[in-house]
């Protein structure tokens, strides 16, 4: 079974109005270039590091405008649009970083809440607490389209390898990434654990990312891109500005890298036993 992926970057706003616009164009372009399934970035509907700017713009599920102009779009579309994300109001004043896949009916397929929260201190006074502002998801998500078996995951989650091993061991056979991933550790690391991920579980990646220095300051490392089972990069983006980066996904290469390296299979069980050095001499 094969079809058509696209992945959009932005550099989304402080404005839901004004991003809700922009995905609107980008998911036109590229139903254009003839996708089946398009992938927005983590933070479609507003990159906002203020609270109450935030909290300003935030809604629940029900009246959040990208939520309903996602919608309206598969519908009129007729493709399965996943919004990597937005941020979307849920009991007790938490909010959650929530993506959405809709079907080509307009209807919701599924929602994956962001389970790892992004809480480090990088290198030149850069620090991030998520869980500060973010209610963390509890349950990995699957969703079978009729030409995949398509598993979720959030920016920071893909530093999770487990995550993917346990979809990819329970089917999956393209993983998506939607991320806002820093510059700094994305020039060290953002390609090479999107590669990693599809090589050691055999499937697909699609990553769609935000890109460029936003409203709110800070500045995201784009380079959206479509990765194969062998690791091969198939469409990708640059750094900066918007962009539209589409392949075609044959999911019967998903079992060619199976049979190829069947690590999924020959896992085995194992323990861990510390042995402690004695404490005397050094070896002869």
């Amino acid at each position: 079974m094969t079809f058509r992926a696209a992945a959009i970057q932005m550099c989304s706003g402080v404005s839901p109005e004004k991003n809700a616009a922009d995905m609107a164009r980008l998911v036109r372009d590229a139903v254009a270039r003839g996708a089946d399934y398009v992938q927005t970035p983590e933070m479609t509907g507003a990159v906002q590091r203020d609270r109450a700017g935030l909290q300003a713009v935030l809604r629940d599920e029900a009246s959040d405008l990208i939520v309903k102009t996602a919608s309206g779009l598969a519908r009129e579309l007729g493709i399965y649009l996943h919004v990597g994300s937005t941020a979307i109001a849920v009991e007790d004043d938490r909010i959650a970083n929530r993506g959405f896949l809709f079907a080509p009916d307009g209807s919701k397929v599924c929602h994956y809440d962001k389970i790892h929260m992004f809480d480090v201190d990088l290198d030149n006074d850069e620090s991030w607490r998520e869980s500060a502002v973010y209610r963390p998801g509890s349950e990995a998500r699957m969703a079978t389209l009729p030409f995949a078996e398509l598993g979720f995951a959030i920016c920071y989650d893909v530093r999770f390898p487990a995550l993917f091993r346990a979809q990819a061991s329970a089917g999956a056979q393209v993983m998506t990434v939607p991320a806002a991933f820093t510059r700094q550790t994305g020039e060290a690391h953002w390609e090479i654990l999107l590669r990693a991920r599809a090589i050691e579980n055999g499937v697909f990646v699609i990553a769609a990312a935000q890109a460029g220095v936003h409203e709110d300051g800070r500045e995201t490392f784009g380079h959206t891109m479509i990765i194969d089972p062998w690791g091969k990069v198939l469409a990708g983006a640059g750094g900066t500005g918007e962009a539209v980066v589409v392949a075609d996904i044959d999911v019967r290469a998903v079992k060619a890298a199976h049979d190829r390296i069947p690590n999924l299979r020959s896992g085995r069980d194992f323990s861990i036993e510390k042995v402690a050095a004695s404490a005397g001499g050094v070896p002869a």
